[in-house]
């Protein structure tokens, strides 16, 4: 069996050509059918994201079997060859093994460490294994992928610093406030940073929500979908006193909050700690606010530095991350490897066996009536010579041989064993 991968993702092909071999819906119902049909493919998952489009096979030839998916990508999709081996890549056996464990593991997604990909290969793993496309190599492979992300997670620090903005500023909200769960924020504006910024900090248990925004209706929306409160845009000042948080990215050209206006607003605090992200570009928060007392102002630049610095992190731990791939590598290869003694094993069990029953019922008809316990004795005898006869050269096929191959065709001579190969689907 030769395991292999073709596919393309964000690094190879761009979002045009994606969109163009991406398996939804139905799509990857037929895809599933048509690749159980196959010959050449034995074992088959297709892994379908809005970055990568990806499918594991095992098959009999790994040139046929390429040639066949490569040509499969292009008659389902209707997308030219020469469009798609400009963008697809390819991996063979050791290769293959390492790509999938490094795509479970999330060392060649577009944000590495990111947790969403692990999730995206159980689910291509479970309709494969619902519509039995797969079989003992590929199920093994998967499920070793998925323990090696684990571990990776488990060993590194791959997904602890935050790599994007809004991911950045949470991150720094927890660090300004012990407990985010007692506090309250308010969103102005309607920015795709902010707004996904306020996601997370939602996800956090912050308390009370404000939304305001210059258009209504958007703020209603956000407040529907936040479980907030709306606060009309003229207003906003008013409700600073309770605010601990602001995320502002309002999209207008000028400053909306001004040192006065938040020095009141502290005054009526009591100088409790708030904490401003300005998101926008141009910046909506007069950058003199910084220097308040007790409050803290970050934009877009200054979340940025601290992402970079979370990026260069993420690299440290990747390399970590990469040695762990290296070393599970050689277990599954030598897993694979095992199985190539393991006909000759169950052959020579299987003859030995054959050999025992003959024996023993020729004993038996020569000894005439004889008690059940004296019979069990006996039977017991024989399975246990037979037992410590096979163990050795057994034991020595299963065992880590460079010379497994040789063993086997001498053990398949000294045996006189004649054992059909395999060659069905699965």
């Amino acid at each position: 069996m030769n395991i292999v991968v073709i596919g393309l993702n964000h690094k190879t092909a761009a979002i045009e050509v994606r969109e163009k071999v991406a398996f939804d819906g139905p799509k990857l119902q037929e895809a599933i059918n048509i690749l159980k049909d196959s010959d050449t493919i034995r074992e088959s998952i297709i892994l379908s994201t809005c970055n990568r489009v990806e499918i594991y096979a095992g098959v009999n030839s790994g040139e046929d079997g390429v040639e066949n998916i490569k040509q499969f990508l292009s008659d389902f999709h209707k997308v030219p060859r020469d469009l798609l081996d400009t963008a697809l890549y390819i991996h063979e056996g050791k290769e293959a093994i390492r790509h999938m464990y490094r795509v479970a593991a999330s060392l060649d997604s577009m944000i590495v460490g990111e947790p969403q990909i692990l999730g995206q290969l159980k689910d291509a793993f479970d309709a494969a294994m619902t519509n039995k496309t797969t079989g003992m190599y590929l199920n093994k492979l998967m499920r070793k992928s998925v323990s090696v992300a684990k571990r990776v997670r488990t060993e590194t620090k791959i997904a602890e610093s935050a790599v994007s903005i809004s991911f950045a500023a949470v991150e720094l909200a927890k660090k300004i406030f012990d407990d985010l769960s007692t506090k309250s924020f308010m969103l102005m504006g309607a920015g795709e940073m902010a707004e996904l910024a306020a996601k997370n900090l939602i996800n956090t248990g912050v308390r009370d929500v404000y939304i305001t925004n210059r258009t209504i209706a958007r703020a209603e929306e956000l407040a529907n979908e936040f479980h907030g409160r709306v606060v009309p845009f003229e207003n906003f000042t008013d409700e600073l006193l309770h605010t601990d948080i602001v995320i502002c990215s309002t999209g207008a050209p000028h400053y909306v909050l001004s040192p006065d206006q938040v020095t009141k607003a502290m005054k009526a605090r009591k100088q409790k700690q708030m904490f401003i992200i300005d998101i926008s570009v141009p910046r909506n928060v007069d950058p003199a606010i910084n220097d308040i007392d007790n409050v803290y102002l970050y934009d877009v630049d200054n979340l940025k530095g601290i992402v970079d610095i979370n990026v260069k992190e993420r690299s440290k731990e990747a390399e970590k991350a990469e040695c762990i791939v290296d070393q599970e590598i050689g277990a599954y290869v030598k897993w694979t490897e095992s199985l190539s003694a393991t006909p000759t094993i169950l052959a020579i069990r299987e003859k030995a066996e054959a050999i025992r029953q003959e024996e023993l019922e020729k004993v038996l008809r020569k000894l005439g009536p004889i008690e059940e316990s004296t019979i069990n004795a006996i039977q017991q005898l024989s399975t246990s010579i037979v037992n410590k006869l096979i163990h050795p050269p057994t034991a020595a096929l299963k065992s880590e041989q460079e010379d497994r191959d040789l063993m086997v065709d001498m053990a398949k001579r000294l045996f006189k064993l004649e054992i059909e190969e395999n060659n069905g689907k699965k």
